[in-house]
């Protein structure tokens, strides 16, 4: 093995370099595992829903402290309209979450399904022969290799 930062070789895995120090991973053994798409939609409900009930929290919060007194600065509404439009954003993309668990539901339980019954045919086949024309080979020019490539070519004088 090569060192990845200095390049020295006959190094061992799992190891420190013996000539700058850094350590060598075994690259064979490293496994990632995977995600199903299911738990990726799982996680992002989750954090959806943690997001848009922090924002509502705060925009409430903002709402109750400063609306109505005479000397509240326009920024303190602004920031409570954008916390209470970031809660829409979060519930929405919740909404559309959900409806995104259930279409994967149903193509899992369709591919189940299609896996266990037997695979037929449902399209009767046809004499192709008959429905098309014959090809007629007698006037067709082959087309040139370099044709529309040599225009970029530049004539030496």
């Amino acid at each position: 093995m090569f060192c990845l930062k200095c390049g020295k070789s006959d190094q061992k895995v799992n190891t420190y370099c013996r000539q700058c120090g850094s350590f060598l991973p075994d690259f064979d053994n490293l496994k990632k595992k995977e995600t199903s798409p299911e738990e990726h939609l799982k996680a992002n409900s989750f954090l959806n829903l943690l997001t848009a009930m922090v924002s509502l929290t705060l925009a409430i919060i903002l709402y109750a402290m400063f609306l109505g007194k005479a000397d509240t600065p326009v920024i303190i509404y602004i920031v409570a309209g954008f916390l209470t439009a970031m809660t829409a954003w979060q519930v929405q993309t919740f909404w559309r979450t959900l409806l995104l668990k259930k279409h994967f539901k149903k193509r899992k339980i369709d591919a189940e399904q299609t896996a266990t019954e037997p695979q037929t045919t449902s399209f009767p086949s046809a004499q192709t022969r008959e429905l098309l024309n014959e090809v007629d080979f007698k006037d067709i020019v082959p087309a040139s290799v370099v044709e529309n490539t040599t225009h970029k070519l530049k004539i030496k004088r």
